[in-house]
């Protein structure tokens, strides 16, 4: 039987299938997914770690414009600050890991190794350091919208994204999935806030979807005027679809888009390709059941958890759905994307063949993965018109 995989992404999916632990220890999967983490390249991203209504985030920003955005002076989110990797205590990965997310101590918030305290940024006007965010409407030091640093008339202003990271909500943290918040934000010149939810067993449904939202809504004021746009990769593509269904149930933020790169979407696993591609492409059909079960825990509702069984996807915000064909999470992607056409919202889909669950964590390795994240930027500059 031919390997559906390339050649390329057969080598780097055994490599990594082989450092994997089986399901049932969330600490060794959890150092697992840490092993790859690297400190970032130096390049114009800025990364500056502070909290959002009393969720942890990191929100990366740039002072050169996206490939696809246009780019020049002004579109940077950081006045009098040199953006480059050197300014951030972030790291990337260097290669992906299941779900491709960041693993932080289950107790605490994500992506702050163990005994290392909560870092405050100081203030972008060099005075002393301020709480970055205290409540809703109160932005990071130096992250409104009105300041200089917005596109001159007529260009307009680069999307905010709000990524929730994946790792079956178990793993991963801000760390793991620095590498995937630069590239967007090198590749469109948007504001990331990357979110560092609260994590499962220690913390179950709904905690993550409400710190997901929770930091939605405080973007919504930190950065009034600019495109709104949830994000999220496997689990955090869930976590992103489930609060763009809350946004539009009355508890906002108005939303200009929903960027999923292959979401966890329904809980049955039940489509052929999760028996098609149950094991062997690195992330299992093992694996995902197992997250579920430490996701909801004995009294958790699986319904509730899995976006793609909404009754009603009327009134949504437009979709990118980027899937892998060799995942078990493929046709629940796919069912989405076609329910959100159906309903009237318009919904694309970017199948990538040849590539695995987590591709888009092997930038530099995959072409492929390259080329999604070309897309997915040139996706979100339509957004803004």
């Amino acid at each position: 039987m031919t390997d559906p995989l390339t050649p390329k992404a057969r080598a780097l999916c055994d490599a990594m299938s082989a450092a994997f632990p089986p399901p049932g220890d969330p600490e060794a999967l959890r150092a697992a997914a840490r092993a790859g983490v690297r400190p970032p390249a130096p390049s114009s991203v800025t990364a500056r770690d502070g909290v959002a209504a009393g969720v942890r985030v990191r929100v990366y920003t740039t002072t050169a414009g996206g490939r696809g955005h246009g780019g020049g002076p002004g579109t940077a989110d950081e006045p009098g600050r040199t953006a480059s990797a050197s300014t951030s205590e972030a790291r990337t990965d260097a290669a992906p890991t299941p779900d491709r997310g960041p693993s932080p101590d289950g107790s605490r918030r994500a992506g702050r190794p163990r005994g290392e305290p909560t870092r405050t940024p100081g203030r972008a006007d060099g005075g002393p350091p301020l709480d970055p965010v205290a409540h809703v409407g109160r932005p990071l030091p130096g992250a409104t919208a009105h300041d200089g640093r917005c596109p001159g008339p007529g260009a307009a202003s680069p999307p905010v994204v709000v990524l929730a990271h994946g790792g079956g909500w178990v793993l991963c943290d801000l760390d793991t999935h620095d590498g995937l918040c630069r590239a967007l934000v090198e590749r469109s010149g948007a504001t990331v806030v990357s979110v560092d939810y609260r994590r499962a067993p220690e913390h179950r449904f709904p905690a993550a979807e409400d710190d997901v939202h929770t930091v939605l809504t405080w973007a919504a004021g930190a950065y009034p005027g600019r495109v709104l746009v949830v994000a999220g990769d496997s689990s955090g593509g869930n976590l992103a679809a489930a609060v763009a269904l809350r946004a539009r149930d009355g508890d906002g933020p108005a939303l200009a888009g929903q960027l999923l790169f292959y979401p966890v979407l329904d809980h049955r696993l039940d489509g052929v390709s999760a028996e098609a591609y149950a094991e062997g492409f690195f992330h299992t059909a093992a694996h995902m059941r197992w997250y579920w079960e430490q996701y909801l825990g004995p009294h958790g509702d699986p319904v509730a958890a899995s976006p793609g069984l909404a009754a009603d996807l009327t009134g949504l915000p437009p979709a990118l759905v980027v899937l892998a064909d060799c995942d078990p999470l493929r046709d629940e992607g796919l069912a989405y994307a076609r329910r959100l056409s159906a309903a009237g919202v318009t919904a694309e889909v970017r199948l990538h063949t040849g590539m695995f669950h987590g591709f888009l964590g092997a930038r530099g390795i995959l072409p492929e993965a390259d080329k999604a994240l070309d897309g997915a930027a040139a996706w979100l500059s339509t957004l803004t018109g």
